[in-house]
């Protein structure tokens, strides 16, 4: 399956004396597994030139060196120290997320960090602890998903590392990671996760199709945006359900009478869902562990938060020309806006200044 979550903005507790929303010892597992990755860096330079490097870690880190210099050079991103070392850190995910939301809303649960704002997730590095941390919000009558994390940025607050986690799959999803990541140093709200979020999904694919044609890659283009389409129309199928859940969940209804039309609403997706496995993708099965894993308010809120502002910030792109640096301008004067007006100042844009 593609990756609904793209990042996780690990907030870093660099300022674990001021006062917030979450205690001590939360800071102190996001430091201690952060430091402990940092520690175990190797420049992608020296692993490139060093002899016993193993010929396909080589290989490896020269594609992403490539994807590095490419997102400085072609998409405006930062450059600086961040993706050009990296850390083997012996599994699949480097953090895992909980979300939550209530029984009978999609309004997701948030928190509230110093310096980095109010984000509708908590991120560990133990998937135990986040297991723990689920269960103990379920207790309180949430829905929650736990989502594990591949990658995840700190705002170039330090030099974020190359995980192995970034290279489980093919260079395509290692450049759209880096391209991700970098976008969040270059705009970031502390009060607007879905803007964040949907800002850099823009400039991943942009920036993923930018680069393939610069390689000359015209199979691998037309495989991302065969992608990008069926993730596209199963976006449409969450959406479509959240639409009816939303119904659901205002009308007048008994406690009873609302969960047994959440169960049917669900039921319903996993049923489009499979119809349209077969009639528009040709049994392309890519979504099914989505869909057949539990489904409730948290999951289906946090793929709202993460890509319902994505046409549009591609339709601002657009609008600027294709340019990266006019586009982040662009971005920048929406980020100036209050959060009230931001989302409609975006959606009805007509012009890139």
């Amino acid at each position: 399956m593609k990756r609904i979550f793209l990042s996780l903005i690990m907030v870093m507790g660099l300022v674990v004396g001021l006062a917030g929303c979450t205690g001590v010892s939360y800071y102190a597992q996001t430091l201690k597994g952060h430091a402990q990755i940092m520690t175990k860096r190797q420049t992608v330079a020296k692993l490139i030139g060093d002899a016993s490097t193993p010929e396909a870690l080589r290989e490896r880190m020269a594609s992403a060196r490539a994807i590095r210099q490419f997102a400085t050079d072609e998409l405006g991103l930062p450059d600086n120290s961040s993706y050009r070392s990296y850390v083997d850190i012996g599994r699949d995910y480097v953090t895992w997320a909980v979300f939550a939301a209530p029984e009978f809303s999609l309004v997701p649960q948030v928190w509230c960090f110093p310096v980095f704002g109010c984000v509708p997730y908590r991120g560990y590095f133990s998937r135990d602890i986040a297991i723990k941390t689920a269960a103990g919000l379920q207790q309180q009558g949430f829905d929650v998903h736990v989502s594990g994390v591949t990658a995840y940025s700190t705002l170039g607050w330090s030099s974020d590392p190359l995980l192995s986690t970034m290279f489980l799959q093919d260079k395509t999803y290692l450049a759209g990671l880096v391209f991700h990541e970098l976008a969040h140093q270059r705009v970031y709200l502390g009060d607007d996760t879905a803007f964040n979020e949907a800002f850099a999904v823009a400039v991943e694919t942009t920036g993923v199709k930018s680069w393939l044609r610069a390689a000359g890659d015209a199979s691998g283009l037309r495989r991302y945006e065969a992608g990008l389409r069926r993730s596209a129309e199963f976006l449409a199928l969450v959406a479509q359900t959240r639409g009816e859940l939303s119904r659901v969940y205002q009308g007048s209804g008994t406690v009873a009478q609302k969960r047994a039309a959440k169960v049917e609403a669900i039921d319903q997706l996993r049923i489009r869902y499979r119809q349209m496995r077969q009639s528009r993708w040709g049994g392309f099965r890519g979504y099914d562990a989505w869909v057949e894993a539990p489904i409730n308010n948290a999951k289906i809120a946090a793929t709202s938060v993460y890509n319902d502002r994505v046409p549009a910030f591609v339709r601002l792109f657009e609008l600027c020309a294709g340019d990266y640096p006019r586009f982040y301008k662009a971005v920048g004067r929406l980020g100036r806006l209050a959060k009230a007006d931001r989302a409609a100042a975006l959606e009805t844009a007509k012009a890139c200044e």
